[in-house]
């Protein structure tokens, strides 16, 4: 019996016996390998699963605080969002404003029918450089009156001297000013000469402005500036007389365009309002060449093209 196991159970009851063949040790010695092995990979498994759940726990609280985050985020960008929107209507309220002040400017201007169809920044660049080429040239070239509100008593062309008695061409414009009169510069320019006498055009002063301008005052009674001077305009250049041959006192106006007298009654009227009248009055000064070299100027300092240059860049889009 070598080959068998015996296994003995004994109780008050009595004995039992089991009898285990070779084959059956082996069996059942193969049973508890694989039962131990079972167990073992079982509580590997286990251990593994809980691993993961551990992980995948981890990652859910890292995915829910990137949720959070992105919904903060969701949140700013909504408010961002409305903000802008916000901002957006009120520029667009102040472009379509700015439109509508551009279209009352671009009719002061007489640009109007030209510009319209451009974009509102080449419309702004074109007024920008023609109210500026304006007042430029308004600043710098005789404009207005020297002295302000006064009656004109003697017109520009042939009259008869009313000292002298003779036809003679009277070269500029007689103003009735009283003696003390205030005389102010018409344009930015510089004293030529102050001259003092008691003849022919008495108290004298010449102005010399830009593109080749210039004014006279006769028969002064004073000078406030002197020769080699700058003045504005507007400035207090001197005071009105009755020196040298004259019948009373006023003031004589001259306006001359490289040594040639010009009719001084169209720059006194000349202004903003009507500024293009001059050209049509004044035929013998080539406008054109004149404007296109402020309108340089202008663009160089304003840091824009020409209004040439504008309209070309704007029609090659």
């Amino acid at each position: 019996m070598k080959d068998q196991l015996t296994i003995t159970v004994s109780t008050i009851n009595g004995s039992k016996h089991w009898y285990f063949s070779k084959a059956m040790q082996r069996h059942f010695k193969t049973c508890l390998v694989v039962l131990a092995l079972a167990i073992t990979a079982t509580v590997f498994l286990i251990d593994h699963l809980y691993s993961q759940v551990g992980d995948a726990m981890l990652k859910q609280s890292e995915l829910a605080e990137h949720s959070r985050n992105i919904g903060q985020e969701l949140d700013s960008l909504k408010t961002l969002k409305s903000e802008l929107e916000n901002d957006l209507s009120e520029r667009e309220e102040r472009v379509q404003l700015v439109s509508e002040r551009l279209v009352e400017l671009e009719k002061v201007l007489g640009v109007a029918s030209e510009s319209t169809e451009h974009s509102l920044d080449a419309r702004l660049d074109i007024a920008a450089i023609t109210s500026n080429v304006r007042l430029a040239m308004l600043n710098q070239i005789p404009s207005g009156s020297p002295v302000g509100d006064v009656r004109l008593s003697s017109g520009f062309g042939k009259r008869i001297h009313p000292v002298t008695k003779t036809s003679k061409m009277h070269r500029g414009l007689d103003f009735a000013a009283n003696t003390g009169t205030k005389v102010y510069a018409p344009a930015d320019g510089v004293v030529e000469v102050t001259r003092h006498s008691n003849k022919g055009s008495g108290n004298f002063l010449r102005l010399q402005h830009s593109f080749g301008f210039s004014s006279s005052y006769s028969h002064l009674k004073g000078f406030k500036v002197k020769s080699g001077e700058f003045v504005r305009k507007g400035q207090l250049i001197a005071i009105s007389g009755n020196s040298g041959l004259s019948s009373g006192p006023h003031l004589h106006y001259e306006v001359r365009f490289v040594g040639r007298a010009l009719n001084p009654r169209s720059f006194v009227d000349w202004n903003l309002n009507n500024f293009e009248e001059i050209f049509t009055k004044e035929r013998q000064i080539r406008w054109e060449s004149l404007i296109e070299t402020v309108e340089q100027r202008v663009a160089q300092q304003l840091q824009l093209s020409s209004p040439k240059d504008v309209l070309l860049a704007e029609n090659s889009r």
